[in-house]
């Protein structure tokens, strides 16, 4: 069986600058002008045409279905994400603060452990820092992390969603567990973002589907306790498109709605180095399987691995150049832990965008 993918290869500062042969991705504020039509048979590229835009709509009719409904994917408009009082809007990226409660995340655990009142005052400097989204979890998923008890999950999180709620914030769950996500929700969570992709807890598909929560589907290669595990790919990048497009067909079938549905592609879970790279060299790609992307990419090792093993709290440099490769694929959300200099990069790329767009200069048409 031959599997199509529409990869974005080239990007443009405005439609203008294109003379119009440009498409907006995902609704947003980035615009592809050329594209790759690549098929796979058995795990191998067998064939890869490149396109501008114009020549790609012309050829359409000739090309398979499968690229057809991409191309219409990769246009399509993201809804806004309805947090209780919050509207978050997607036609423009947002950010994600990172909250902690645990005692061995890699960079900030402990910090936040059974300190609910100190986690209150972080979540509420992230927000006024211009995080949209306070993300909170109560299991380290680094590798070789033990298992987390649901009691004692349940424990660290629970006191902590409560406090932001009564602030008024957008709260997401970091969880693989039904039963927290059931009780966050009770208390004014908003959001599951589950690292196994809602296959950890029998529970969760169903539960997601009945609450009209939004969930976060992350792609990560192993089962049950350790998500990094059986780590084998014939290409990284196709292959956690493939296995996101079907794990979001899945969410489809048990009754998650559409719009409900954000997608991640785990840098860091089960990835080497070289994965990792590929895959945020190929963002623009996942924006064909029609979904709102998230990318976490905060003080991860990858950093180090390219900045001679600078230690997690000494990641700032890369983490913000990360988020900026992912600001110009068109990326959503940026689940990150220095909220501050990420919303600030992330303004500062939103007035150059801005100015892209505004630039008539490039005319005439």
């Amino acid at each position: 069986m031959t599997a199509h993918y529409l990869r974005p290869i080239a990007l443009a500062e405005s439609p203008q600058s294109e003379h119009g042969a440009a498409v907006r991705l995902a609704g947003g504020l980035v615009f592809a002008c050329r594209f790759a039509v690549i098929a796979r048979t058995g795990g191998k590229v067998v064939s890869r045409e490149v396109y501008g835009a114009r020549d790609l709509e012309a050829a359409l009719p000739g090309l398979p279905d499968e690229i057809a409904a991409q191309w219409a994917d990769l246009q399509r408009t993201t809804a806004p994400l309805a947090c209780g009082a919050r509207t978050i809007r997607l036609d423009q990226p947002q950010v994600m603060g990172i909250l902690n409660v645990t005692p061995d995340s890699f960079s900030d655990g402990g910090e936040f452990l059974d300190k609910p009142d100190v986690a209150q005052a972080h979540g509420a400097a992230m927000l006024e820092a211009g995080a949209a989204i306070v993300d909170i979890g109560g299991e380290s998923t680094r590798p070789g992390a033990p298992g987390v008890w649901e009691g004692d999950e349940l424990k660290r999180v629970i006191p902590v969603v409560e406090r932001l709620s009564a602030m008024g914030a957008a709260i997401s769950v970091d969880t693989r567990r039904a039963a927290v996500m059931e009780a966050a929700l009770a208390v004014g969570a908003h959001l599951f973002n589950d690292v196994s992709a809602l296959r950890h807890d029998p529970r969760s598909l169903e539960l997601a589907a009945r609450s009209g929560a939004p969930v976060v589907l992350m792609h990560a290669p192993g089962e049950g306790e350790d998500l990094h595990a059986n780590a084998a790919y014939a290409d990284p990048v196709l292959d956690v498109f493939d296995w996101l497009r079907a794990r979001r067909d899945e969410a489809l079938a048990a009754g998650i709605a559409r719009d409900r549905i954000i997608l991640d592609p785990g840098l860091g879970f089960g990835k080497s180095l070289a994965g990792n790279l590929a895959l945020l060299n190929a963002l623009p790609l996942f924006h064909a399987l029609g979904q709102p992307l998230l990318v976490g990419a905060s003080r991860k090792r990858m950093i180090g691995a390219l900045s001679g093993e600078a230690p997690a709290g000494q990641r700032l440099g890369g983490s913000i150049a990360l988020a900026v490769k992912a600001l110009d694929s068109g990326v959503q959300l940026l689940r990150v832990h220095d909220v501050a200099e990420t919303v600030q990069a992330l303004r500062v790329w939103r007035g150059l965008r801005d100015a892209a767009l505004t630039d008539f200069a490039q005319l005439p048409l």
